[in-house]
């Protein structure tokens, strides 16, 4: 949330909390230093520093490891062009694909939108997605891929209209 405190900058500053038995606690403190500390310090325009309490970050968390294991096995890159209203959101496309591809999905990052009224229609848009699937006990088939792919355009489809570009 928002933070007003020094050596920040008022406005350019965030309180980093964690709720512990229904209570906020502040455990730190994140953004532009104050420019008259910068010129204390001599530091550049603009410096920013945190500081963060990880005696107090430990007691919240537990034991478990939130970092998924890395796979030893290759990366199954699909791309897939959607076409869709002009005032569909790329998020929203983008959590339909996510949803639709399953547990294979490791990644997804969109990598270009196009609009163009005579090849699209108008009113209409194209956004193209990078697809990475990979399976942490094998090596996955290009119909394993497919697959997902496939489910991951078809609840796209569903549930923002949208339609493979062909």
């Amino acid at each position: 949330r928002k933070g007003q405190y020094g050596p920040w900058h008022p406005g350019r500053c965030a309180e980093l909390t964690v709720t512990v038995d229904g209570a906020e606690r502040v455990i730190g403190h994140a953004g532009e230093l104050h420019p008259r500390v910068l010129k204390t310090l001599g530091l550049p325009a603009r410096s920013c520093a945190m500081e963060l309490d990880l005696d107090a970050l430990e007691q919240v968390g537990d034991d478990t490891p939130q970092a998924p294991g890395i796979s030893t096995f290759p990366v199954a890159t699909q791309d897939v062009a959607l076409v869709v209203d002009a005032f569909v959101p790329a998020a929203e496309v983008e959590a339909a694909l996510r949803e639709g591809a399953g547990t294979l999905l490791e990644s997804i990052r969109l990598f270009d939108v196009y609009e163009n009224a005579e090849q699209l229609g108008e009113g209409r848009k194209s956004l193209a997605y990078a697809l990475r699937f990979r399976a942490n006990d094998r090596t996955l088939t290009v119909d394993e891929a497919s697959a997902a792919r496939e489910t991951a355009v078809a609840l796209a489809g569903e549930r923002t209209g949208a339609v493979l570009r062909g």
